[in-house]
């Protein structure tokens, strides 16, 4: 009777840890995921425009995709990046610490259009990033670009191709806008300043920042 008492209190045992264990495991998946950060970065040089509004739009919709989403934008107009790769101390040195943190997941660039190129701002910050292919510290971040222009076939595309291309040399994941417009990227065109009249420029900011999100997510093993 004493063994099989024993034996009884440790089967018991087994059972609460085990049940323990279930409870625990089933807490960890109800609870939402943490640290899956997505920047958004303006290389307009005009604060506060339609580049950085199109890029709030973007971060907007990552959001709607998870709670786990955390969102920041950040705009460099008025900052000092000078694009020599070799350049010395300005304001790119403050930027480091936030694209390479391993809780940012995702990086959308946005320019404006300038005669089918971005802008100078967006070249000198992109060439910049050479320090980061020492140890690819960008590796296998999720990378999505977006352009606006004043006309629908005014270069945006092109300007797209140059940002992504900078990011693959990066060995960053790089996506375009998501279904059901599903291109290269989202692409807005500027009326007298303002995005807001552009239906299908609008839905490819949306969609590209559902499509950074959830794959970001997919990659955090979300």
């Amino acid at each position: 009777m004493a063994r099989s008492g024993w034996w009884g209190r440790v089967a018991l045992g087994v059972a609460m840890a085990f049940s323990a264990s279930l409870w625990a495991r089933a807490a960890e998946e109800a609870a939402p995921p943490k640290g899956v950060k997505i920047l958004g970065i303006s290389c307009s040089p005009r604060q506060g425009k339609t580049t950085s509004a199109a890029l709030d739009l973007c971060l907007k919709a990552a959001q709607e995709v998870s709670p786990a989403i955390e969102v920041e934008l950040i705009e460099l107009a008025g900052l000092k990046i000078e694009g020599a790769v070799a350049a010395g101390e300005d304001d790119f040195q403050k930027l480091v610490p936030k694209l390479t943190d391993p809780k940012v997941a995702g990086i959308i660039i946005g320019s404006p259009t300038y005669f089918g190129g971005p802008s100078s701002l967006c070249r000198a910050f992109l060439e910049r990033w050479m320090v980061f292919r020492k140890g690819f510290a960008l590796s296998n971040k999720v990378g999505g670009a977006l352009a606006v222009g004043g006309a629908r076939n005014g270069g945006q595309e092109l300007v797209i191709q140059s940002i992504q291309a900078a990011m693959l040399c990066q060995e960053m994941v790089v996506v375009g806008d998501g279904k059901p417009t599903a291109h290269f990227g989202a692409t807005l065109v500027s009326k007298d300043d303002s995005i807001a009249a552009d239906d299908f420029g609008v839905a490819t900011a949306r969609n590209l920042g559902r499509r950074v999100a959830e794959v970001a997510l997919r990659l955090a093993g979300r």
